[in-house]
């Protein structure tokens, strides 16, 4: 039967694809005579591929078993997804990528439900890091704690998100975006409840920790949105999305300055647990990015998400049928033959490594390997450097704001940089003022992302910033200080917020997440380190040396952005694994 199918599945090519008479299929055993051989693969193969046998499509148009019973096997069940990117070139039919798809449906309704509910993600990411100015001098006052013990309590928290910015990404890559930010929101929200009600500086700590692992998920929610973006608009929606990181800002700081005097700090992080709550309440209803399922071999589920992105924007689809970059590789071969495409098709699903994808057994190890290979290394390490110099110098102007703008004429010593007292307003005050800096940052790059490019804009925030610091070398009034910093945190805020646009772009779907994890561990580390020169070598009467570390982390910064071999404006991800 086999061998008269390929002989039908010749004639047809021959043919132009069309079907030949019933006269000359009864002749070679396709319909009629071929019944008994039929009878006979049925008793031989599995049970779920009897009903892909008897399709009629399959057996009148495509020839379908023409080759080995493994080919068989792999197209009976890769038909319904994969199927019609060789269909396209045995009888000229249509197809479309995932970019093209989302340009015809456009940026609608479907994108903005997505924009709000990753975007209270960010907003849960930016209200568990501000609480740490908060939470740390009231624990030191009411537990009496040391200056290094208060200080811990912020560190851990960087700690636990550069061991979670790495895991959460590979798992996310390998078992799917939704189950990555589910796992993120679980630990964020259970731990974050549970330091609440820790007893003890030690349960307090473990539990912070586990806070920050959980924190340590935020570019998986990143990466699936932008994946829903078509290419002409991402830039620009990026940068609205970062600014739910400046709404849980100024958010927190408004619960702090309410909540902190009258109910104390465990309230404060009972609050600020609640929108990773919400990210679970509203799980069920969230898909699975079309570009992961479509890596994943599962084109039919991503066709299904892309009907519904057309069906709630009230647009349409491109006419033919779905397909990923990988299999239109295939397509454009002219030299390809159908068992070709169907091996392909095979290994694509049945074997994900021999399509460059990462075995869930190897994980993390593979993607490493991947963003480490001849193709990506250049920018992936590239990338890790402006990471830990956007995470650096963000957190630095932070913390300066609180050391400089208070008269930085004087030194102050340790011990009164730790003495703040938890009810004062003017602590709460100046957080939510300094907060809104990043409403000019932001809107600024969102400007010029799509307009100047992602390296350009990058790298001009960083030069801009690095003026604005310039003058604190030498000793300024407090107005001028104050006004300095506020235009280096607009800055830094705009640079900060295209880097997390232009990392995604960069990497492959199968690798993206990864990708973005292990560089934002990265940056953890210019997070870690920032506190010992804003906050020490200040204390210490050292200005000029703090200032000049931060101006030598941004000019090489801005000098690193210029050596990246891509520019990513309006191009479209790449799905090519």
């Amino acid at each position: 039967y086999t061998k008269k199918a390929k002989r039908y599945t010749s004639s047809r090519i021959k043919h132009g694809g069309e079907e030949r008479p019933r006269s000359e299929q009864e002749t070679d055993g396709s319909t009629g005579k071929g019944a008994p051989h039929l009878f006979l693969l049925l008793l031989v193969l599995p049970p779920r591929t009897h009903l892909a046998l008897w399709s009629p499509p399959l057996v009148l148009r495509r020839g379908a078993f023409g080759g080995s019973a493994a080919t068989a096997r792999v197209w009976s069940s890769t038909y319904e997804a994969s199927s019609s990117s060789s269909s396209k070139m045995l009888d000229g039919s249509p197809t479309y990528t995932i970019d093209e798809g989302l340009l015809s449906t456009g940026f609608g309704k479907f994108q903005v439900l997505l924009l709000a509910y990753a975007g209270m993600g960010w907003v849960s990411e930016a209200m568990e890091m501000m609480l740490l100015s908060f939470v740390g001098p009231s624990v030191q006052l009411e537990w009496g704690l040391s200056s290094h013990d208060e200080s811990m309590i912020t560190s851990i928290v960087f700690v636990g998100m550069l061991v979670g910015a790495y895991t959460w990404g590979v798992i996310a890559d390998i078992y799917g975006r939704r189950k990555g930010f589910l796992f993120t929101a679980i630990v964020t929200s259970g731990a974050g409840f549970l330091s609440s009600f820790a007893p003890n500086y030690h349960l307090l700590i473990l539990l912070r920790f586990w806070v920050g692992v959980g924190l340590g998920g935020g570019p998986v929610l990143l990466s699936w949105f932008l994946e829903f973006v078509p290419a002409p608009k991402r830039g620009t929606w990026m940068c609205i999305f970062s600014g739910f990181w400046t709404v849980g800002t100024i958010l927190e700081a408004s619960i702090a300055w309410a909540i902190i005097p009258v109910l104390g700090w465990r309230w404060l992080l009972v609050l600020s647990a609640l929108p990773s709550f919400f990210l679970l309440l509203f799980y069920v209803m969230v898909p699975e990015s079309p570009r992961y399922l479509c890596m994943k071999g599962r084109t039919l589920d991503a066709l299904h998400v892309m009907e519904k992105i057309a069906r709630v924007n009230q647009t349409t689809l491109p006419p033919g049928m779905l397909v990923s970059d990988h299999n239109m590789e295939h397509e454009e071969d002219p030299n390809a033959s159908e068992d070709t495409h169907l091996i392909s098709l095979s290994v694509s699903r049945d074997e994900p490594s021999a399509g460059k994808t990462i075995k869930p057994q190897m994980g993390g190890i593979s993607a490493l390997y991947v963003l480490l290979s001849q193709k990506w290394v250049k920018s992936t390490l590239l990338l890790w450097v402006v990471f830990f110099g956007n995470a650096f110098s963000y957190y630095g102007i932070v913390l300066l704001t609180t050391e400089l703008s208070n008269g930085n004429a004087k030194c102050k010593s340790t011990k009164a940089l730790h003495s703040i007292n938890s009810k004062d307003a003017s602590l709460y005050k100046d957080v939510f003022i300094t907060s809104f800096a990043e409403v000019p940052g932001i809107i600024l790059s969102a400007f010029i992302v799509d307009k100047v490019g992602r390296k350009l804009s990058m790298a001009a925030m960083f030069l801009v910033s690095f003026i604005f610091l310039l003058p604190l070398i030498f000793h300024q009034s407090e107005v001028v200080t104050t006004g300095l910093l506020f235009g280096a945190r607009i800055c830094i805020t705009g640079s900060f917020t295209i880097v997390y646009i232009y990392a995604p772009e960069i990497y492959p779907t199968s690798v993206r997440t990864t990708g973005i994890g292990i560089a934002s561990s990265v940056g953890r580390l210019g997070g870690i380190a920032c506190p010992l020169v804003a906050v020490g070598l200040v204390a210490g009467c050292h200005q000029t040396i703090a200032i000049l570390l931060f101006e030598s982390v941004m000019l090489l910064s801005g000098i690193t952005v210029l050596l990246f071999p891509l520019e990513t404006k309006g191009r479209e991800l790449d799905d090519i694994q």
